[in-house]
């Protein structure tokens, strides 16, 4: 509960922060006095939830990003799997994936507008591709780093490829996999608000560029901070979902500051050469362990 309330605690300062500094007009090198206020955009807010136009906005981004996201996810572990496995898959696909990396995402809107006969696919096509590439690099790594005994257990108890695969390879590479799904929601959001910036027609990027061509100010920040709690709530829920399929995971605590708890006199003062009996937790000695 302290740390919920500390959290709390800590939005309404900037938000205090944040009303002080545009009510005044401060103006120190930063012109706070171009800003909007907090009660400003809290009333602008008020009005675009009474209206439909906020709802459908909303509801267009949410189904852009799901469906670019969800197929940036199935493609980009897909594809990072078969690279990490298959020395024919690198050769032939990691160059060409290579050099398309650092293209950002948004400066492919050209290509998107060309290659799509609608600005709904072509923005689809956009939050995908910028997904695509942390999911697909976040599991070649996490394929790489599994351990090589796993694999050669099952293989020894006549487990096949696709038993390697489902048993050892994904299971192992999951938390890796989620730590790529994560960043690929967060950038598939800066995206796809972009995109709706260009050659959207409906969307929470499209109405917060007309709210900026209109000088809308408190438009505007409505349009940001709805953003900002749309990110954040699905990248809590892909990090709730990624704990979920990973709760078989050990799981520690950790506590900044705090020390590690001591140990007894006699099991610390216990030589670490002699192993314990795993029944009767007594040393055994050196003749015996053969």
């Amino acid at each position: 509960m302290t740390r919920y309330l500390l959290r709390i605690a800590s939005i309404a300062a900037a938000l205090g922060l944040w009303q002080a500094l545009t009510a005044y007009d401060v103006d120190v090198w930063l012109r706070f006095s171009q800003f909007p206020t907090v009660t400003d955009v809290a009333r602008a807010f008020a009005d675009r939830l009474s209206g439909p136009d906020y709802w459908t906005d909303l509801t267009d981004s949410l189904t852009r990003i799901v469906l670019g996201f969800v197929l940036a996810a199935v493609l980009g572990v897909a594809a990072g799997v078969l690279v990490a496995r298959s020395r024919l898959a690198e050769d032939l696909l990691g160059p060409v994936l290579e050099v398309i990396r650092p293209i950002p995402a948004i400066a492919l809107v050209p290509v998107a507008i060309l290659l799509f006969p609608s600005n709904e696919q072509g923005i689809v096509f956009i939050t995908c591709t910028a997904a695509f590439f942390p999911v697909l690099v976040s599991t070649r790594h996490a394929v790489r780093a599994l351990v090589p005994v796993w694999e050669e257990a099952v293989r020894t108890m006549g487990g096949g490829r696709w038993r390697v695969l489902g048993s050892v390879v994904l299971p192992g590479a999951l938390p890796g996999i989620f730590g790529g799904l994560s960043v690929g929601i967060g950038v598939s959001w800066i995206c796809v608000i972009s995109a709706e910036m260009i050659s959207g027609q409906y969307g929470v990027g499209y109405r917060t560029w007309q709210d900026y061509t209109v000088v809308d100010y408190p438009g505007v920040f409505v349009g940001m901070v709805t953003i900002g709690v749309l990110g954040w709530v699905t990248s809590t829920a892909v990090e709730l979902l990624g704990r979920r399929l990973t709760r078989w995971l050990p799981r520690t605590s950790y506590v900044p500051g705090a020390r590690a708890p001591r140990t007894s006199r006699a099991r610390s003062a216990a030589p670490a050469s002699v192993p314990a009996h795993p029944v009767t937790e007594k040393a055994v000695p050196h003749d015996q362990l053969i």
